[in-house]
């Protein structure tokens, strides 16, 4: 049996975490000792790291919701699993393209900045008017 703070310290998540994933339902409600202490089981420690790990990934609350009902369910198709890694690899690309079409945008803005007064400053320019954009970043990934 485990105590809320091993939990934490194996994991590396924060025990208002762990308590918030209680909350919502992502991790059983453990047992309590007789003194009222939090009990887990080495399986809770186990979903624990596979929420932590999921989170790492990038993956929403929903989605890891929905993979540790598989987790639970061993006999259903594995396609399931496979369809919400899917999904989040077309999130995080997403991100990726409107991450490089900012830095392509910030890297053009910063060295059209001759850095003589503020009253010509690039920068302020191109943030105060977004038709002076090059690229369409907040289309991509938003």
């Amino acid at each position: 049996m485990h105590t809320i703070g091993t939990l934490s310290a194996r994991t590396g998540t924060k025990v208002q975490t762990i308590r918030y994933y209680e909350q919502i339902g992502l991790m059983r409600e453990p047992g309590r000792s007789s003194g009222g202490q939090r009990r887990y089981h080495e399986a809770d420690l186990d979903r624990l790291a596979f929420i932590r790990h999921s989170r790492q990934l990038g993956f929403p609350l929903d989605a890891i919701r929905e993979l540790l009902d598989l987790s639970d369910s061993p006999s259903r198709p594995c396609a399931e699993a496979d369809s919400i890694a899917r999904r989040q690899l077309r999130q995080v690309e997403l991100r990726i393209a409107r991450l490089q079409a900012l830095r392509k945008e910030l890297k053009r803005m910063v060295a059209e900045c001759d850095g003589d007064s503020v009253a010509e400053c690039r920068v302020l320019e191109v943030l105060r008017d977004h038709s002076e954009c090059l690229t369409e970043h907040e289309e991509i990934g938003a």
